[in-house]
């Protein structure tokens, strides 16, 4: 019994070393280094020299759009509280009006017209919010029916 315990450890130690001798051929046959070569680099670098330009062009591109679509959407904004300020006070029936939305909105002026409507007890008010963007001046207008209490 006790030689049967030696064969087993002997065995169990050559299956020790065995394993160890093949996880190292292992790791020397997959370790093999590749590089690149100068033309691979260098075509790399002419693609990206090519495709920088046009992504850097397309980013500034959607910037600018994302700041104009700003810049209409606050003065949709504006124009709307603006507007319903005017009915809700009965400040549009002194006439035309004028003005600018303060220091907290830099830039953007507002100008109101009063027309007559179909219905002489109805009048149109629009209301028209401009400001300056790309070097243009831009522009939308709000309209809105109200009663006209003079009649």
């Amino acid at each position: 019994m006790a030689g049967m315990r030696q064969d087993k450890k002997k065995s169990g130690r050559k299956c020790e070393v065995s394993s160890l001798k093949t996880s190292n051929f292992k790791l020397q046959t997959s370790h093999s280094a590749t590089a690149f070569t100068f033309l691979e680099l260098l075509a790399t670098l002419v693609l990206i020299s090519v495709l920088l330009p046009v992504v850097m062009q397309t980013i500034s591109l959607c910037t600018q759009l994302a700041g104009q679509s700003r810049r209409q959407i606050e003065a949709v904004c504006l124009a709307k509280t603006k507007l319903t300020e005017l009915v809700a006070g009965q400040d549009w029936q002194n006439g035309n009006g004028r003005g600018d939305f303060g220091t907290d909105w830099p830039g953007y002026e507002w100008t109101t017209t009063i027309a007559n409507w179909t219905d002489p007890s109805v009048r149109q008010l629009d209301l028209t919010v401009t400001w300056q963007a790309t070097g243009r001046q831009r522009q939308l207008t709000l309209s809105t029916l109200v009663y006209s209490q003079e009649q």
